[in-house]
Order: C-alpha cells, then structure tokens, then sequence
C-alpha cells in the first residue's frame, strides 16, 4: 500500500509530500493543473527512466521518495538477496541529478533500476489510458485468465517443462549441425589422424632423440677426446693421479710437525680420490660411445617425419601433436557414435514431450474453467455500466505447438451491439467502452491477484452521468480489497472516494507551480461543486455536491 509521497523540484512542482490512506482514494483539478505530474513522479520510484528534464531547477537535484507497507507480501528474501534492509514500512527514493544521472535507494541502500521495478511491478498498478490498448494484445488476455484461474504453480511447472524440452531440442540441431560438419571432414581427419598414429608418439621422445642424435653424429671426436682425458690422468709417463699420490704421501710425512699438515693431506687425499673417480666414469662412457650409422640414419629419419609433421599442424613438441591426435580421435568417434547420442536425445525429447503435454493439458483445463465465468461477470458489469448489449467471448483455440505459454491461443472476442460482429476489442470499440471493458478486467483482477494497490488515471475518458457514477461505484468495490487511486474528472467518480485529493496550479510573477493538498469536508462540497458546475459556483451545485457526497441530512 502507498502510505506517502514527496516530490522536490520536479517539473512545476517545488516541494510538495502526502500522505495516503486505505480504500479508495479520488485526485481531481483542473485540465493542466498537474495531475499528471503527480503521476510522471510517481514512475519515477517505480523504475521508469528519467533525464534533466525533468528538474525545474536546474541547478539542484530532484528527489522523488514514497514509502510503502509491503507486509505481507513476502520481499524478505528477495531484499536479502539484494543485500537491502527489510522493513514493513519500505522507503524508495530516486534522485534526478542536474548531470541528467540517477540515482536509486531502497531503504537507503543504492539499488539498480531492474531491482526498483522487480519490488514495484508487485506493489502498483498503474492504468493510464494508452494502457487500454492492452485489451488487444494476445499476452495481457492470457495473463487475465491465467490470474482469475490461479495458475502461477501450473504455470511455474509448465515452464520447467517447456525450457528442458527446448533445451533438447537445441542440442539436438548442434548435435546434428556438428555432425553434419564433420562428415564433410572425416576422410581428412583420418588422414590427419594415421599420420600421427602411425609414428606411435611418446611425449619426452623428441627431446631423447636430438640427444641421442647429437651423440652419435659426434661419437668419434668424443671417444678421441675422453681417451686423452685417461691418458692425461693415468696413462701419461706421469700421470696425475700418481702424482697426487706422491702428494698425499709426502704430507703424510710432515703432517705431524706442522698444524696445517693434517688439512692438507686431507685435500690432497680428496683430490686423488675425486679424480680416480673421474678417470672411471670418463673410461666407462669412453667405452660405450660407438659410431652407429644405422642408428644415426633411423634417429634422423623418425626427427625428419616429426619435425614435418610439427609444422604441418604448427606445434612446436611433440606434445602438440600428441593432443592433435586426441582432438581428432574424439572427433572422429563423434561421428562414429552419432547415432547412439541422437538416439538417447530422441528418447529424451520423447519423455519431455510427454511432461510438456501433460503441462500443457493442465493449464488448458485449468484456463477451459473460468473462461466462462469471466465472460459472465465481465458482461454482467458492463450491463451495469449502460451497455445493455455487450457481448463477450473468451475463445481458446489450441495451436499445434508448444510455446512458451502452453498450447492456448486466447482471444477475447467483444461487440456492444446485440449484431455486431464480435471482433478483437480494439477494433469495435469506442475508447469509452474500452475503459468500461478495462475496468471491468481490473475489478475481476482484484479480487484475484492481491495486488496492494492501483491506480486509474482518467479511466473514465469517454463516459458520463449514470455510467460514471457505477463506474465510481465498482471502484469503490474494488477499494474493499485493495488500496484505489482514481485521478478523475467526472464528479460522479469523485464523490466515491473516502478520501480527496486536489491538484492545482498558482503562478507567481516569474514562475507556475503545482500542488497537491487533501480536502476536508468543507473544501470537497465547494471541489464537486466546480466540476459540476464550472467556475461560476451557484448555490444549485453546492447544494447537489452536498447531495452527492451525502452531507444533507
């Protein structure tokens, strides 16, 4: 429920705030006094865009703030989700900056726009006249039914059904759009794929090669080369090795008469044992180098194809190629096994077509039920409202396909004449006997989507004299259920209202603002008075507005 709202520097309007009340509520004034502006400011909390031009003074920021009681209505998750304080008593805020920037607070937490309209697509609705259009479009008279009929679980099932189905069906076109790819290939792939196979690839094999090559194609400089290395060490008339032995034994000698002789012999003891050690491992790898052609020739040819084959597919190891082999091999058993997944696909769209039927057959049931009862109470009002005639059908024609919504093509069908044709709304009928369908719509609404409040700009366009009067009448009886706004001209409608709202303009000499203000009891008689009258106030119409609002005893 809207309890209050303030507007600061907005269009013509400097500062005003109100409160509202519970029930049923009218805002009237003059053509032009700003009652849409009211309306323009209020969209503004509810999420609807806004630019600069919307400050009247430009050079200070506008802020639209109105508070609500969302009790009852189940946010806290949604809050708690968005990281917001929950309270009863919610306070949205939006603030229009003369950089044309916005902003947005919930509680005085900065939220986005697509929270903003999340909270307030629950919270308001808003029917101006362009929203009569709606009575044609195929989506809104689905929803009307849907709401009357309580199908939000039924719904909700049919979705999960409805998006599984779709998303099988996309993997099977993908699954066959790959294929299809792919068999154009298949015959390089396998080429591509033999090709690596066929060598029998080891990951480190590469690099063991080009060691064992380099090698071979330098064995005999090797084998020369450590030869003299053992010659030098211990085959050469005075090798070093017997010259490190001399060593140690000369200091043995002395090592006793000298304090720096136990650490000497001791190093030269390590040195003689270090290169012993390394005459053996030169002497051993000196024996197991061998010149091998043969070998050299195989090592060079199997690099040849593996070098050919790296630049072939631009890899730089043989790693590369190894994962180019996996890539192809699964490719290859893609189309190998098409059948086998399109088959398991196939069976899988075959079990969710039969969920989405049974779905869909439970929300047409559903819908089939109460397309008559909201032909019968739609009629019956709009018997109420002068259209004696009026005939309504709400046809469901069943489509042979699924789609996101079921398998019901809704219509409502509408004539005001006893032999009219009965055609889409928008096209039979006058824009007065569209807001006296929507009205209608909107009074069967109410009693099903709990909505807390709504508000009717100038539903009454187009009508008069005893029809206006039922037309406040069935306002009033939608206010028992939830809260009701009604911006109006007709004083029929104005006087239903429990509660009175004006909406006027004052100029000053460099400026025209606008104001919102609620009546007493006394200033409501003279408001009705003026729109019955005119501005010329006589004593006949204040005697009717008294009528009217019942004050006369």
């Amino acid at each position: 429920m809207l309890k209050s709202l303030f507007v600061a520097n907005y269009a013509l309007i400097d500062q005003v705030e109100i409160d509202f009340c519970k029930g049923f509520s009218v805002i009237t004034g003059e053509t032009g006094a700003g009652k849409s502006i009211i309306l323009g400011a209020l969209s503004l909390v509810l999420g609807q865009r806004s630019d600069v031009s919307v400050l009247k003074n430009k050079d200070k920021k506008s802020v639209i703030e109105a508070e609500f009681n969302i009790a009852n209505y189940g946010f806290e998750q949604l809050f708690e989700h968005e990281d917001v304080d929950y309270y009863e008593d919610t306070t949205i805020r939006r603030e229009v900056l003369p950089s044309g920037k916005s902003r947005a607070f919930v509680n005085d937490t900065p939220v986005n726009l697509t929270f903003l309209k999340s909270i307030s697509q629950q919270l308001i609705d808003v029917h101006s006249q362009h929203q009569n259009l709606l009575l044609g479009e195929s989506h809104f008279q689905l929803n009307v039914v849907d709401t009357v009929a309580g199908n939000e679980k039924l719904i909700t099932a049919y979705k999960k059904n409805y998006q599984a189905y779709k998303k099988l069906l996309q993997e099977k076109k993908q699954l066959e759009a790959q294929n299809e790819k792919l068999k154009d290939d298949v015959e390089y792939m396998e080429f591509q794929f033999s090709q690596i196979d066929e060598l029998k690839l080891e990951a480190d094999e590469q690099v063991e090669l080009e060691k064992e090559r380099e090698l071979l194609s330098h064995s005999e400089e090797i084998k020369r080369n450590l030869f003299l290395v053992v010659q030098s060490l211990n085959e050469e008339p005075s090798p070093v090795l017997n010259s490190l032995k001399e060593v140690v034994k000369n200091l043995e000698k002395v090592s006793s008469f000298l304090s720096e002789g136990e650490e000497w012999c001791n190093r030269a003891n390590s040195a003689f044992l270090e290169i012993e050690d390394l005459v053996q491992e030169v002497e051993a790898k000196m024996e197991g180098v061998e010149h091998d052609p043969s070998r050299l020739e195989f090592i060079n040819s199997r690099l040849d194809q593996i070098y050919s084959l790296q630049r072939k597919h631009k890899v730089e190891d043989v790693r590369g190629l190894i994962e180019i082999k996996e890539r192809l091999e699964k490719k290859l058993n893609q189309v190998s096994s098409f059948d086998e997944h399109l088959n398991k696909i196939e069976k899988n769209i075959e079990k969710a077509t039969e969920d989405l039927n049974k779905s869909a057959g439970r929300l047409t049931t559903s819908r089939d039920k109460v397309l008559s009862k909201i032909e019968t109470i739609i009629v019956g009002q709009l018997v109420e409202l002068g259209m004696p005639n009026a005939r309504l059908i709400v046809d469901n024609k069943k489509v042979s396909e699924f789609s996101e919504n079921g398998v019901d093509d809704i219509n409502f069908l509408f004539s005001a004449n006893k032999t009219g044709e009965l055609s889409a709304i928008p096209k039979v009928a006058s824009g007065g006997e569209m807001s006296r369908v929507m009205l209608c719509i909107k009074s069967l609404l109410s009693h099903s989507k709990g909505l807390p409040t709504i508000i009717f700009d100038e539903i009454d366009t187009g009508v008069s004299g005893v029809v206006a009067d039922k037309m406040g009448s069935i306002m009033k009886e939608i206010s028992g259920n939830i809260q009701v706004i009604s911006i109006t001209h007709l004083p029929q409608i104005a006087v239903k209202g429990a509660h009175h709202y004006k909406v006027y303009k004052t100029d000053s000499k460099s400026d025209t603002h606008t104001s919102i203000e609620k009546l007493t009891k006394e200033l409501r008689i003279t408001e009705v008075a003026k729109m019955l009258s005119g501005s010329n106030l006589t004593d006949a119409a204040l005697t009717n507005a008294k009528e009217l609002l019942g004050e006369i005893v």
